[in-house]
């Protein structure tokens, strides 16, 4: 390695408070939690990696291609993506070297102090690869060889990582026109991984999506069922939860605009369906319907046991000229106001009682969390607030949450930690540092004399294991 690199150091204490007293009870609270297995009941991990079990190709295409989070900040600083190989949304990728790709990454890594992705990456670094200098633009080629070839290697296969970090289950994404042909090998394989699958149907449930029409109409082949036809196209969904529970899923999760639901009278559902159908819609309409099919998701999860999630808030696609060239999720969703207290009324009013029914809560509109979602979650026992999410997935963000939320919602109204990831060799990483600071929090009430440290330790553990696996019925 380049003999000037810095050293890459994980300190024992960090994200630990700075008081001596909460830093040191913060350590004793850390020890009962650091070891506890992962839950992942939420992420977007790709289960063709723990199907075929195949080596992962290079540096790049492991760290750096799949990570938005690392690729947007790139971008924002001028480097094109074409520059760092991201495929575009036919499929096709500039020829680019994947170790140039990398150089670019490793030259431009100051970007990232301070922000969660450098605690992350030097985890990774660290932890998994055994790299004690910095990543910098003389230990680039060090890094990517050294990456690179610990990934041809037995201990590096995706499922050797899964059992390496102590996984005990993760749950993948997919949409309703998926077969679940990767979920169906894993289970076929004899292997004693768990990876099981969610629902997300937004392709056929927002009509403004860009594949609304050829998903629908595709969605009417697998099932089988005429979806042009409002109770059809109900059944269809149907049908199609059940594959999906069959093959291992617990949840389903929903990415709208808005966190709008309505309860129509049947006629009204069926007259908006077919104007949807029709394409002779308008905006209003799209909200409207979207709104619809949530509460009509929300009875299917009653009946069907599924855990129901929805992540509003969010701008999806913001910069379109990136989006026609990549495709969705490069790194362009930007938080939207988000409001939920009669957003969600007419599901509630419907569903917010059964005491079977499930709904996890996110947002990314963080001045929701003590003014509205806060009081949802403490009044309805339907209810529970999911952590912060996407941008807010830093410490600052954790802090935020747990300050504004406990009051109101406890903890045991929230549901722990999911790490709602793409990067697969971040997810250890990232459950560290939500554990690192749900002590931090815990020292503090514990200094405070608001909670016994015995109390205290119990809560941290709950966070990180068994409040996930309760509210995902893992």
């Amino acid at each position: 390695m380049n003999a000037q690199a810095k050293p890459l150091v994980l300190h024992e204490d960090r994200l630990f408070p700075s008081d001596p007293t909460q830093r040191t009870i913060a350590r004793r609270l850390y020890a009962h939690v650091a070891r506890l297995p992962i839950v992942s009941p939420h992420g977007h991990t790709d289960p063709a990696w723990f199907a075929g079990n195949e080596a992962f190709a290079n540096a790049t295409e492991l760290l750096l291609v799949p990570d938005h989070y690392v690729f947007r900040m790139l971008y924002s600083q001028g480097v094109p993506l074409d520059a760092l190989g991201i495929p575009r949304a036919d499929g096709s990728r500039a020829q680019v070297d994947p170790r140039a790709a990398w150089q670019v990454f490793a030259r431009n890594v100051h970007l990232f102090r301070g922000t969660p992705s450098s605690m992350w990456l030097d985890h990774v670094f660290h932890e998994v690869f055994g790299l004690r200098q910095r990543l910098d633009a003389g230990t680039a080629d060090t890094y990517y060889d050294t990456i690179t070839q610990a990934l041809q290697t037995p201990g590096f296969r995706p499922r050797a990582l899964f059992e390496r970090f102590g996984i005990e289950v993760i749950a993948t994404t997919e949409g309703p026109l998926d077969d679940l042909a990767h979920h169906a090998a894993i289970r076929d394989s004899g292997w004693k991984g768990k990876v099981v699958t969610a629902y997300r149907p937004d392709p056929v449930v927002d009509p403004e999506h860009e594949q609304f029409t050829g998903a629908l109409r595709r969605f009417g082949e697998i099932t089988g069922e005429d979806v042009y036809d409002w109770d059809g196209y109900l059944r269809a969904h149907r049908q199609r939860r059940a594959f999906f529970k069959s093959m291992g899923a617990t949840s389903t999760d929903h990415g709208h605009p808005s966190c709008a639901t309505a309860d129509l009278p049947p006629a009204q559902a069926r007259a908006l369906f077919a104007k949807i159908v029709s394409g002779a819609f308008d905006a209003a309409d799209a909200e409207l319907f979207r709104a619809q099919v949530l509460t009509e998701m929300a009875g299917m999860s009653l009946d069907d046991g599924l855990v129901m999630q929805i992540h509003p808030g969010c701008f999806r696609n913001h910069n379109r000229g990136l989006f026609e060239r990549y495709g969705r999720d490069k790194g362009a969703d930007i938080p939207l106001r988000t409001e939920y207290v009669r957003a969600l009324k007419p599901l509630l009013d419907r569903y917010g009682n059964e005491p079977t029914f499930r709904l996890i809560l996110f947002t990314l509109d963080e001045s929701t969390y003590a003014r509205e979602l806060g009081p949802l979650a403490g009044h309805w026992p339907c209810l529970f607030l999911g952590p912060a999410w996407w941008f807010h997935d830093s410490p600052e963000g954790m802090w935020r949450f747990r300050e504004q939320t406990l009051s109101t919602a406890g903890f045991y109204n929230t549901v722990g930690f999911n790490d709602d990831t793409r990067a697969f060799l971040s997810i250890p990483a990232r459950h560290d540092v939500a554990r690192r600071i749900d002590c931090a929090v815990l020292a503090r009430l514990a200094a405070e004399h608001r909670i016994d440290e015995d109390e205290a330790a119990e809560v941290a553990a709950d966070l990180a294991y068994r409040l996930p696996k309760e509210a995902y019925r893992l």
